[in-house]
């Protein structure tokens, strides 16, 4: 498995604003996926999803998003295909690659990602299993304001504000992966 805290040391160093923003963001998503695996009894490998939970947001560095400390010159869009690109080029699994790529939202359609400007011919729906947890994951928790655990009306609310297919996508993912903390 790769070493995935050499890479994120490498990039968010500890103790900086921006590494303890990223650390939290990735911790709290691997640990919900995590409890969403042992919940549901998914056939994931826990120590495989916390590293791509982990990495899913390396590429949050290189945008432009003063607000939680980044002060790259991208588009925040641009996340997830910088991440990807980044964790090929330090010969990370392919899987954590297409996890940042593919985590955006509930998943983007080519028409999506052409509006948004992001590179065509890469996908950027979730198809695996893993990447769909970590994309479903993510959603509960933000990198700014009080990072707590958000509800599911939060979510889809937030959702919503980018479509009815936006929103369809998150609710099945929501029937997928839910689960009742209170059964754990």
């Amino acid at each position: 498995m790769t070493d995935y805290r050499h890479i994120i040391d490498k990039y968010y160093p500890r103790g900086s604003a921006l590494g303890v923003i990223y650390n939290s963001h990735c911790q709290a998503v691997a640990d919900l996926a995590c409890r969403i695996i042992s919940a549901r009894s998914l056939n994931i490998p826990p120590d495989e999803a916390r590293a791509a939970a982990m990495l899913h947001d390396i590429g949050i560095y290189l945008c432009h998003a003063p607000s939680i400390e980044c002060h790259g010159q991208a588009p925040y869009i641009c996340h997830g295909t910088l991440g990807a690109d980044l964790l090929r080029s330090e010969g990370a699994p392919e899987e954590y690659a297409r996890v940042a790529e593919r985590h955006t939202g509930s998943g983007l359609t080519p028409g999506d990602a052409a509006r948004l400007g992001l590179p065509s011919g890469r996908c950027y729906m979730p198809q695996t299993d893993l990447e769909q947890l970590i994309c479903y994951a993510d959603k509960f928790y933000s990198k700014s304001g009080s990072r707590q655990e958000k509800t599911l009306e939060q979510v889809r609310r937030s959702m919503e504000r980018f479509g009815a297919e936006s929103l369809a996508r998150f609710d099945a993912l929501h029937a997928k992966f839910a689960y009742s903390s209170q059964n754990c």
